[in-house]
């Protein structure tokens, strides 16, 4: 039931991170997968490695998107990662750091599922699976914007769930917790900072982007075929305990 041969699947941000675990993960089960990504030479990458299709593909753009877009079959299942996150206080934000995150995390998410959403409907089937994170649940001081805007991938993914669903169309949300990838990259840096987020999981550890294919394989497949609105959180009990103090018995 997990088996993906003979759809086909385009998965955005396949450059690098989870994006490019996602590809590799749908290409391992069988599906037909175009690699997009704003860096074509990642995407060409890529998919030189699981046999896929390359694509340019910058959300920010949405005329570029809609006539990228245009030239690709309707897929089966897609699948979005791509985000920035700009980690300050919300007194010292500017209007144009508020933009470049919203632009990207909502307003592109949103034109990307518009687009698709739109094809799949038509076709009367498809898996559009999105990815939010734990702070759509749970923040910290520096990430204001950016847990609006994975709160607000939530609800977008819940509506297009609402909207699709009579027309035979799933759309799911992965939450990630604490992973190594480009986006956390500051993090790392800072060996502090970096303890700190591996401690508060239970798991006691940051993931690996290849720990995300399975639920997006999952999402994508004939497994999942009841499953729709939904919230998967992939965060190794990030937001199920406390984190901060192991009592004595």
């Amino acid at each position: 039931m997990f088996r993906l041969d003979g759809r086909s699947a385009l998965v955005v941000g396949a450059g690098s991170g989870i994006g490019k675990a996602a590809a590799a993960g749908l290409a391992a089960f069988g599906a037909d997968v175009v690699c997009a990504d704003r860096d074509l030479e990642l995407a060409t990458a890529t998919a030189g490695e699981i046999g896929g299709t390359p694509l340019l593909l910058d959300l920010t753009d949405a005329d570029g998107l809609d006539a990228a877009l245009g030239g690709v079959a309707t897929p089966h299942i897609a699948v979005t990662t791509p985000s920035v996150n700009v980690r300050k206080r919300i007194v010292d934000y500017s209007d144009d750091e508020l933009d470049r995150v919203i632009d990207l995390n909502l307003k592109g998410t949103f034109r990307f599922v518009r687009h698709v959403g739109r094809r799949m409907a038509e076709a009367g089937r498809g898996s559009i699976i999105g990815f939010s994170s734990v702070r759509s649940q749970t923040t910290e001081p520096g990430q204001g914007a950016y847990s609006a805007t994975k709160a607000g991938t939530v609800m977008l993914f819940r509506t297009l769930a609402a909207e699709l669903g009579p027309a035979g169309v799933r759309a799911n949300v992965i939450a990630p917790g604490v992973v190594q990838t480009p986006l956390t990259a500051p993090i790392k840096a800072i060996p502090e900072w970096y303890q700190a987020y591996a401690d508060k999981p239970i798991l006691r550890r940051w993931a690996t982007p290849d720990e995300y294919a399975g639920a997006v394989v999952y999402l994508a497949s004939d497994a999942s075929s009841y499953v729709t609105g939904s919230v998967m959180f992939v965060d190794g009990g990030f937001t199920a305990a406390d984190g901060r103090f192991d009592p004595p018995n």
